[in-house]
């Protein structure tokens, strides 16, 4: 029988230790911080009822569908993103969770879409989510959840861009274009991909813009200035239209409240060019851009999405949230070089000299694991070179070495293999000890 060639589909990709150590890291750092919020995690299967997906989040994200008839008979399909089965699992279970309800979750979504840098048709988000208030309140604990976020993660240059679809809406309806905002929209959130002359022509084409409309809603994406100039320009645009009223002035108090709580004007934009692709957003919406890299897009983006869960029920389960783009975001770090490439999932090295004293090995190796300090123990009694090389290549920055002359003496040898240096360290009481403070140090 012939060998069947390994590969990977276009589109998806494996992940090596040195990829997958600080995605898990991401994963971590993103469930800490919405914990600190009050966040809960949940988890949706990976599969819905095609129903359930399909004409939630747009035309293109139906094209875009991972679907097919299952063996029962069941037309099905993979989830796009983690918001659409959010809306199903809270008009399923709200009477026992409980409102308003607060929850993250981290999942694998598919979508069978053109493939680009840091971009896969196979990726994890991170999402979190507040069902149940329509409150301002909650708005602004997005944004400051978004602003924790990149700085746990380890990013200073960041700039969270927030528009209104409402305030958007409220243009359109003042150009006549009310009846084809969702057309015109979803042209105008391709205005950093196409261009504006490509913009104009989608917008003449899906949504029969004139060319002056078009020119104008561009015109108003293209605002420069502070913040303030820009809501003091949007004023007279909006003036009289009740949803372009509303989104302005919940757009002011988002940002007055986000500077209060101690988020720097430098890293706040009020941008009107961004709209969201997805037809379900109709409120406040954010996208986060990196300072040092900003060609490779938003790493977190999100909005609010009052309407949603009607399709599932008749309560009002009003949502907002965002999600963390965790494979755009490490292909970002990578570029950046903020990832080092060690493949360790444990601080220190433990040679194997003595096979007669495996046991004694691994009793010391479990009393470090218990007190806080992991460790990964070579399996094979080689030569010394041999498995400090193996070490060295991990990327281990501390290897314990103990013979049986250290045995006897009761004391180790603690190298440290990126300075080449020893320090002895005692293996009795006082270990611990010595072993955290050396390793906290080079950490």
């Amino acid at each position: 029988m012939s060998l069947i060639e390994p590969r990977t589909l276009k589109g998806f990709r494996d992940y090596l230790p040195e990829t997958m150590i600080p995605r898990e890291r991401l994963m971590e750092t993103a469930r800490r911080v919405y914990r600190s919020f009050g966040y809960l995690p949940i988890d949706t299967p990976a599969l819905e009822y095609e129903e359930i997906l399909t004409g939630k989040g747009g035309e293109e994200s139906d094209k875009q569908l991972y679907r097919f008839e299952d063996h029962g008979g069941r037309r099905v399909a993979l989830r796009f993103d983690l918001t659409v089965p959010l809306a199903r699992f809270v008009a399923q279970h709200h009477n026992d969770l409980g409102l308003p309800f607060k929850r993250y979750h981290i999942g694998t979504v598919w979508r069978g879409e053109n493939t680009q840098r840091g971009r896969y048709r196979e990726f994890v988000q991170c999402d979190f989510d507040t069902i149940g208030s329509t409150s301002v309140a909650v708005d602004v604990e997005t944004g400051l959840v978004i602003h924790e976020l990149l700085r746990a993660i380890g990013f200073e240059r960041f700039e969270i861009r927030i528009n209104d679809r409402r305030m958007l809406n409220g243009v359109l309806e003042r150009a006549g274009l009310a009846d084809r905002a969702v057309p015109v929209l979803r042209a105008l959130d391709k205005l950093d991909k196409i261009g504006p002359q490509k913009v104009a022509e989608e917008m003449a084409a899906t949504a029969g813009a004139t060319a002056a409309q078009a020119h104008d809603i561009l015109s108003l994406a293209d605002a420069r200035g502070s913040n303030r100039d820009i809501l003091e320009r949007m004023q007279p645009l909006v003036a009289g239209t009740a949803r372009g009223e509303a989104g302005l002035t919940s757009l002011m108090q988002i940002l007055s409240a986000m500077q209060a709580a101690g988020v720097p004007e430098s890293r706040l934009r009020l941008d009107l060019s961004i709209a969201r692709g997805l037809d379900y957003y109709t409120g406040t919406i954010y996208e986060t851009v990196l300072g040092d890299l900003p060609g490779i897009g938003s790493v977190c983006s999100g909005g609010r999405y009052d309407d949603l869960a009607s399709l599932y029920t008749k309560d009002k389960l009003p949502g907002i949230g965002a999600s963390l783009g965790l494979d755009r975001l490490l292909a970002a770090m990578e570029e950046l070089k903020l990832i080092d490439g060690r493949r360790v999932s444990a601080p220190l090295f433990l040679a194997y000299f003595d096979e007669a004293r495996l046991n004694d090995y691994q009793t010391l190796a479990m009393r470090l694991r218990s007190a806080g300090i992991g460790v990964e123990f070579y399996p094979e009694a080689k030569k010394l070179g041999a498995q400090l090389k193996y070490a060295d290549r991990r990327g281990f920055r501390h290897a314990l070495i103990i013979g049986e002359n250290e045995w006897q003496a009761g004391k180790g040898q603690l190298k440290n293999l990126a300075q080449q240096s020893t320090t002895e360290v005692p293996l009795g009481e006082g270990l611990v000890e010595a072993l955290a403070k050396a390793i906290g140090q080079a950490s």
